[in-house]
């Protein structure tokens, strides 16, 4: 993986971590340190997951990567705040 990729990885990342917290209903008591960090592991597992299915290489936008990542984001930004909250 080159610079251009780790960089873009990060970007995507920020924009998945705040569209899965935009999914969860409510207010999240976590930082935005811990939303980017959030976003770049569900970006990357979720691309994981879209190429196991076959779904990570469409023409145009895919969709349905997009829908994992962020589904994984939200579920991740969920386990984060309870987390949180139980301290």
């Amino acid at each position: 993986m080159e610079i251009s990729g780790i960089f873009t990885a990060i970007v995507v990342g920020i924009v998945i971590g705040i569209l899965g917290r935009l999914v969860i209903p409510g207010r999240q008591r976590i930082g935005v340190l811990w939303t980017i960090l959030v976003g770049i592991a569900a970006a990357l597992v979720g691309t994981a997951v879209a190429g196991a299915f076959d779904v990570a290489d469409t023409p145009g936008i895919d969709w349905i990567e997009l829908a994992i990542q962020i589904g994984l984001a939200a579920v991740g930004v969920g386990g984060v705040e309870r987390l949180k909250r139980r301290r």
